[in-house]
This record gives structure tokens, sequence and C-alpha cells, in this order.
């Protein structure tokens, strides 16, 4: 009865979890009590001290005020800091700052790719369509004046001047999505991130076709990995492999390229006792954990066949969780006697998050990094669980970059899941802008926030 004492917290449920983490921005979060995913803010973690969150009242622009902000909502942040319903978005999702300082915000669902002028402090943006009838475009970067967009299926290439695209090239194709013959319309993780390497080559993240499918690891493109194409684009070869869903991607102040994983579900428990090969909720809730790995050539984030663990005593039921530097552990149910892939000899992940937090976009904030004692550091969208009991709630969670390497996560912004695990928001990205604020992306309440820090 190794995890029983886990388990605690989750009663005796013990409901089928299908594939995890990005999720329908509007499924229902079941009724639970919420667990946060995160430690507070410490001098530890961050390198300066700063002060455990406060509470704030999310504060609508004009014209911004339709539900879910119709009711008073409230969030925790840093003390002093202000939250306002900047934009109003149906299905916001990643977000690129643009050359002439407007915020790029991408809708899939939509197919289209929205640009936010901002206005003065208590203006809403003006918003324009800038691209429109494309095929679930996710991830937006730029090199200079070229704007690259992820669809499903490819890679575009625009040039960027003045508020308008011309010169659309494709740079990377025939990428897989639901509409791939082989595939026959059954693709949990189509959407594809982009990110643009110090070297000018392009990155791109390929999930998983499902929750466990290991025939993605010898497909041609290659799945559930990080593709890399050369400057300017062209046939993309496999810069890392065993990633799940990868689809926080983002270049560090080093030019490293980090990526933040939606990892698997459903794993049954490992070690050696009479719950070995058992699928139960107590285990599930907090494994594996959810990586934010720097990405070399060649590496292997492990995925189906070894799994990042975060028990720093492996076996014991009262085991504390940590979620830096943790190693790899084999899964039993795809790699029981370690055949398919030596866990061992894998790279332990340089940071994490809890199970099933859905990490979503990445991106990182540069010297002078955020106001308030954060500095440079890591921002990540947690998206919040749809299948852990209790609910991983949603939170913006920040890192910070000391030295060539982030610290532990961080809660940043939380506060949008209720008492009963219902959700009124789910963030999916967090930038900071060239005013220092920041600024969040939300798919379910459609709204793109803008948090400033007092004196900003």
């Amino acid at each position: 009865m190794n995890t029983i004492a886990r388990a605690v917290t989750a009663g005796s449920l013990a409901l089928a979890l299908a594939a995890c983490s990005a999720g329908e921005p509007g499924t229902p979060a079941p009724a639970a009590t919420p667990l946060g995913s995160a430690a507070p803010p410490s001098s530890a973690a961050a390198g300066a001290t700063v002060p455990a969150l406060a509470s704030t009242t999310v504060r609508p622009l004009g014209g911004t005020a339709a539900a879910p902000f119709d009711e008073a909502r409230r969030l925790q942040a840093p003390p002093g800091w202000t939250v306002t319903v900047w934009a109003r978005l149906p299905g916001a999702r990643l977000l690129a700052w643009a050359p002439d300082g407007q915020l790029l915000v991408s809708r899939p669902k939509s197919g289209d790719v929205i640009a936010l002028l901002p206005g003065g402090d208590d203006a809403a943006p003006a918003q324009q369509t800038l691209l429109s009838g494309l095929n679930q475009p996710h991830g937006l970067a730029f090199a200079g004046d070229t704007l690259y967009v992820a669809e499903s299926d490819r890679v575009d290439a625009f040039t960027y001047r003045a508020g308008a695209v011309s010169g659309r090239r494709v740079v990377i194709d025939g990428l897989p999505d639901a509409k791939s013959p082989e595939l026959g319309g059954a693709y949990a993780h189509a959407l594809k991130s982009v990110a643009v390497g110090a070297d000018g080559a392009l990155y791109v993240s390929v999930g998983s076709t499902g929750n466990v499918s290991a025939e993605d690891r010898d497909a041609d493109p290659q799945r559930a990995a990080i593709l890399r194409a050369a400057p300017g684009g062209g046939k993309p070869t496999v810069f890392a492999r065993g990633v799940r869903n990868g689809t926080g991607l983002a270049v560090d102040p080093d030019g490293a390229v980090w990526t933040a994983v939606n990892n698997r579900d459903n794993i049954a428990y490992p070690y050696e006792g009479d719950e070995q090969g058992e699928v139960r909720q107590g285990y599930v809730n907090d494994h594996p954990l959810e990586p934010l790995a720097r990405l070399t050539r060649g590496r292997d984030l492990g995925w189906p066949y070894c799994n990042p663990d975060p028990d720093v005593n492996p076996g014991r039921p009262d085991s504390p969780l940590s979620y830096t530097r943790r190693p790899f552990v084999r899964d039993v149910q795809t790699n029981p006697d370690g055949r398919k892939l030596d866990c061992a000899a894998l790279p332990p992940v340089e940071q994490g998050m809890g199970a099933h937090s859905a990490p979503l976009g990445l991106s990182f904030a540069t010297s002078p990094g955020l106001a308030g004692g954060y500095g440079p550091g890591a921002l990540v969208g947690v998206h919040g669980s749809w299948n852990r009991r209790p609910p991983r709630a949603p939170e913006v969670s920040f890192f910070a970059w000391r030295d060539g390497a982030l610290g532990a996560q961080q809660t940043l912004l939380t506060g949008f899941q209720q008492a009963n695990g219902s959700r009124w928001g789910r963030p999916v990205m967090a930038v900071q802008g060239p005013d220092r604020a920041l600024y969040v992306s939300d798919d379910l309440a459609g709204a793109v926030y803008r948090v400033t820090a007092p004196g900003s």
C-alpha cells in the first residue's frame, strides 16, 4: 500500500484519465478543492526577496466588462500590482510583440492572428485582423521584420512592416496534423509552436498524436519532438525527441532553446510492491512532473518510456516532491525492463512543475526583467488540469534566471479557479511588454490582461 497516503486529498476517486494538458479551453473543471502548483516566491528561488502574493480586484477597461467580468473577479498578484482586462479576444492563445509595438495574438479556432495597438493606460487597444484563413495558427515568432506563424501543418513567413504583412512564403511544410492520411483524423496535439534560435534557425514543436503513441518516435516527420530547420526554412530534422507536447517553446538570454512540456497521463505505479503496475489516482495526481527543459541537439525527454520523477525518496508514500534537476524512472507499462530506453542515462530535467499543470506559452523576460524584485526569468502560462482530482489550478508562473540557469517555480498570478474547482479563466501565455508591464492571454475568459507594478 505504498501510495494510499498520497491519495488522501483525492479520496477514493479512480477516474480514467485521457490525454492531458492543453485540453479544450471551455472544458469545465470537476468540482473539487483546488490545489496550487507552486510555492510562494522566496529569496532562495528568486535570488531576491519578494513578498507573498496579495488579493487584487481585476479591473475591466471600458468595453471589456462582458462575462465573466460582469461580476467582480479577484486574483492573487504581487502586492500593489494591478490587473486590468486590457482586451477581449475569444480564444486568445499565444503572443508576440511586433517591432512596431503591436501585440500579436494567435487564435487557432478562428484561424486568424489579431494585432492589438496599445492606447493610453486606461484605454483598450485598437484591434485589427492581421491574418485570416489560416489552418489553426498558434506559434508566433519574429526575426527582425520577418514574422513566422506556425499553422498545424506548416510554418509560414511574412514580411511585417507598419502593421501589415506581405510576401507569404512556406518555410517548413508537411507537418503532421489531423488531416495527415496516416493519422485518420486522430491527433490530440495538432497545434504547433515556433521559435527562432540565436543562429536564425527555426524550431518547431510537434506534439504526440495521443497520450501513449510510441509510433510517433518512428514517424517521418517525427512527432513528439522539437524539429529544427536551417535559417530561412527547409526540411526540418529532429533536434530533441520524446517531447510529448512541448507547446512552450522559447530561447533564453544565452541563446539556448527551452520547452515546457505537457507530459503523459494515467501512469502506473512503477516501484516494487503490491501496487506496482496499478493505476492509482493518488499516484497519478503528482506524477510525472511537467518538464521545463533546456534542449540540446539529440536530447531525449523520455516519453513514453521514461518519466521524470518528482519523488525525493522514490517508492515511499511520504516522499517530499521536488522539481529541480529530477531524474527519470522507467515507465512500468511501456518500458518495464528498460530495453526500450535506458532511463538512468537521460540527463535530469532542469526544472519542472506539478503533474497535469498543462504549461502552454513560454517566454523570457530579459534584463532588467520584472519589477518588484523578480528580475529576469521565464514566464509560463499554466493552463491547469482538466483530469486531475483535485484539479491543478491555472496560474502564471515565474522562474528566475540567474547565472545561466532557471530557479524554482514561483506563482506570479493565480485565482482563476474557484473553491468548488470551477474556473472563470485559464491563462495561456505571459509576455513582458516594451513598457515592462506583463501581458497575459486567457482563452477561457477570452481576454488579454495587462499586469503592472506600482510606479510603472
